[in-house]
């Protein structure tokens, strides 16, 4: 049987480190005039 491959959507979208998976969150790529400065902070973060 062959080797079962990784999602290749999800291995787009993920990379492992030494802790475990990083991933980068949604609504912080445009549109942020919008938003107000509390939503902006906390959705600073890894």
């Amino acid at each position: 049987m062959p080797k079962a491959k990784a999602h290749s959507g999800a291995a787009k979208r993920f990379k492992k480190t030494s802790a475990g998976y990083k991933h980068k969150h949604a609504n912080r790529s445009h549109i942020l005039t919008k938003m107000s400065q509390k939503r902006k902070r906390h959705l600073r973060g890894t």
